[in-house]
C-alpha cells in the first residue's frame, strides 16, 4: 500500500516538473512601462529583432466578392522586424502570447440574411436547399480576420510605409465566417491557400472592374517619454487586386457539400483579382527594441 502510494506521489510530483517545465519554456509578455507597454508582446530581446511594431485598425472595410463588411471592432497586428534587407522589406517576428493578429469578430450587416440571400442563386437545386437550411432563427453572423500562416510569412517595409510607395504589407490572411448553422470551421481561405493582401498607403493599380484607390501613411508624429516612439496616425492601408478562393467546412461534414456551394454562390466567391478591396484605417507605431528594453 506505501508503495503504490509513494509511487503515486512521485507520478504527481513528475508530472509537475513538466508542467514547471512547460510553462517555463513558454515565452512570456514583457513588462514594459507607460506607453511603452504597447510594445509588450514584442519579441524585444531577440537579437534578430531590430524594431518593435503595434497597429490598431480601428475602421475601414472589406469588401468579399459581393459582400461588405465594415470594421467596427479593433483589430491589432504587433510583434517585430528586423533590418530591412536588399529589397526594404523586414521579417516579421511574432507576438509572444501568439496572438500577432488578434481575432476581432466584425458582426456582418444584415446577419444571415444579409450573408445569403437564396433568391439570387439561379441554380435551382441550390436555391431550394438554402432556402430550407437558411430561412431560421440562425440570424446572427460574424466574419473574423485572422493569420493563415506563421508570422514569419509577413513582410513590412517601413520606408515604403513612410514614402506611399509600393507595397507596405504583405499579409496572409483567411476570413472566418461564425454562425451556429456553418459551425466553427466556415472558412475563405486556409493555410494552403491564403489570401494575401499586398497593402500599400500610395495607390493601387488593380485589374477590373476595381478602380485604383490611394492610401496613406497617415500624419508623423513622436510620442513616449522621450519622444521615441514613431507613430503614423490616421495611416491607410488599402489592395484592391486580390484574389479569394471559395468557402469551406461550412457546416462541418457533410453538411458542408450543401453549406459550401450556398455560401460561395451568395458571397461571389471564390472571386478574381479586381473584385475585392481591403481598406484599413486607424494607427501604427514602431520604436527601436534598444529604446523599448530601457522602459
Amino acid at each position: 500500500m506505501y508503495g503504490k502510494f509513494k509511487k503515486g506521489r512521485l507520478t504527481l510530483a513528475g508530472m509537475a516538473l513538466v508542467a514547471i517545465g512547460a510553462l517555463s519554456a513558454a515565452p512570456s509578455a514583457l513588462a514594459h512601462s507607460g506607453e511603452y507597454a504597447e510594445f509588450n508582446q514584442c519579441p524585444s530581446t531577440n537579437p534578430s529583432v531590430a524594431t518593435c511594431i503595434y497597429t490598431k485598425t480601428t475602421g475601414g472595410e472589406v469588401v468579399l466578392g459581393k459582400k461588405k463588411v465594415p470594421i467596427v471592432n479593433p483589430v491589432i497586428l504587433q510583434g517585430g522586424i528586423s533590418e530591412p534587407d536588399g529589397t526594404f522589406f523586414s521579417t516579421f517576428y511574432g507576438a509572444l502570447n501568439g496572438e500577432t493578429l488578434t481575432k476581432a469578430a466584425q458582426p456582418v450587416p444584415g446577419g444571415l440574411s444579409g450573408l445569403v440571400n437564396c433568391k439570387e442563386i439561379s441554380l435551382g437545386w441550390l436555391r431550394v436547399s438554402c432556402e430550407a437550411v437558411f430561412e431560421n432563427g440562425l440570424t446572427g453572423v460574424n466574419s473574423t480576420l485572422e493569420l493563415a500562416k506563421p508570422a514569419s510569412e509577413i513582410k513590412l517595409s517601413v520606408s515604403n510605409l513612410l514614402f506611399e510607395s509600393g507595397v507596405g504589407v504583405k499579409l496572409p490572411v483567411r476570413v472566418h465566417l461564425e454562425n451556429p448553422l456553418l459551425g466553427s470551421e466556415c472558412y475563405v481561405g486556409s493555410s494552403s491557400s491564403p489570401i494575401w493582401w499586398n497593402l500599400t498607403t500610395g495607390k493601387t493599380a488593380p485589374p477590373g472592374p476595381n478602380k485604383s484607390i490611394s492610401g496613406s501613411s497617415g500624419k508623423f508624429e513622436f510620442k513616449g517619454e522621450d519622444e521615441e516612439i514613431l507613430r503614423l496616425g490616421g495611416i491607410k492601408l488599402v489592395d484592391n487586386a486580390w484574389s479569394a478562393p471559395g468557402a469551406s467546412g461550412c457546416g462541418g461534414w457533410p453538411a458542408e457539400y450543401i453549406l459550401d456551394p450556398i455560401i460561395n454562390a451568395s458571397v461571389g466567391v471564390p472571386a478574381a483579382a479586381g473584385k475585392n478591396t481591403a481598406i484599413l484605417t486607424g494607427y501604427a507605431d514602431e520604436a527601436p527594441t534598444f529604446i523599448v528594453n530601457k522602459h
